[in-house]
């Protein structure tokens, strides 16, 4: 985090006079109790992409940033991953591993797809979106991004019904909002490309986990999911044997040098917010016009 703004004080347990909690990974048990114990706080920097789970803990007034940036890489390669995965059809290769059975010849029966001329659709087409963009490029992928206001490059959700017929491939990296919650409906699943792939590595409550299922079991699509809903998934529940469907639990942004960034972030928002500048990853609150120590 260093170099630390000069009157900054770094502080270990809560007290009425921290203006700044950075939310690491110390931090995973009763955040509502802490925000009780900082009467005086006005900006809480989260070390996670996703923030609608500290959304309703938020203090009034207090202002929430997300970890813009940290987690763009790791997650943009587990897509990557997950796609070239589905693709190639490296679960189902591994399963005959495990039974010592050597496939090739069936292996022609069903299509191995590569990334050529494929088209990619994009949903939540920000900062992980723009690094998947670049993951996909030198692939021959053509890559359409939707983001809830369009723009040069990238259009609004009003053109999905358009564009799912369209896309080979589709990856949700939306935050659960009201506006996002189960948007990828029956509706939408249906009016995706038959055999066509979808990637969650957004929030699970963005899908209506039945349809996806039904889907699934209908073999119009395939699926690769980092999040789900629920999440845990149970060990009983039916979508882990779900046909065309690989999971991994919620670890597309878990690296070893996620942290470094982390922190390494943090230390740039204790800098603009000691200078009073705009702020990274602004999600909720009033920026407050006061500067102080921080933690």
């Amino acid at each position: 985090m260093e170099p630390l703004p000069k009157g900054v004080e770094l502080v270990s347990k809560p007290a009425p006079d921290v203006e700044v909690v950075v939310l690491g990974p110390d931090f995973r048990g009763d955040l509502r109790g802490l925000f009780e114990q900082l009467p005086g706080l006005k900006l809480a920097q989260s070390f996670s992409a996703g923030f609608d789970h500290l959304l309703p803990l938020i203090p009034p007034g207090v202002v929430l940033c997300s970890a813009v940036g940290v987690h763009d890489g790791p997650v943009a390669e587990w897509v990557m991953a997950a796609i070239l995965a589905m693709g190639r059809r490296l679960p189902e290769f591994l399963d005959a591993q495990g039974r010592g059975e050597w496939k090739r010849e069936e292996s022609w029966k069903q299509p191995v797809e590569d990334l050529e001329g494929k088209t990619v659709l994009v949903l939540g087409y920000g900062s992980i979106g723009r690094a998947l963009a670049l993951r996909l490029a030198p692939f021959g992928a053509r890559v359409v991004g939707i983001a809830r206001h369009a723009r040069e490059g990238v259009e609004s959700p009003d053109a999905l019904p358009r564009l799912l017929p369209e896309a080979d491939i589709v990856v949700n990296l939306l935050p659960r909002t009201p506006e996002t919650e189960k948007l990828v409906n029956r509706k939408f699943l249906g009016q995706m490309k038959r055999g066509a792939l979808f990637v969650n590595a957004g929030r699970g409550r963005t899908v209506d986990t039945e349809a996806l299922m039904e889907s699934l079991r209908a073999g119009h699509i395939r699926a690769s999911l980092d999040v789900t809903d629920p999440e845990p998934l149970p060990k009983e529940h039916p979508l882990w044997r779900a046909p065309n469907v690989l999971i991994t639990p919620h670890v597309a942004g878990s690296v070893t040098s996620w942290e470094t960034r982390a922190y390494r972030f943090a230390g740039e928002q204790l800098r603009r917010y000691a200078a009073g500048e705009p702020l990274v990853g602004v999600q909720t609150g009033n920026m407050p016009a006061s500067r102080g120590l921080a933690h």
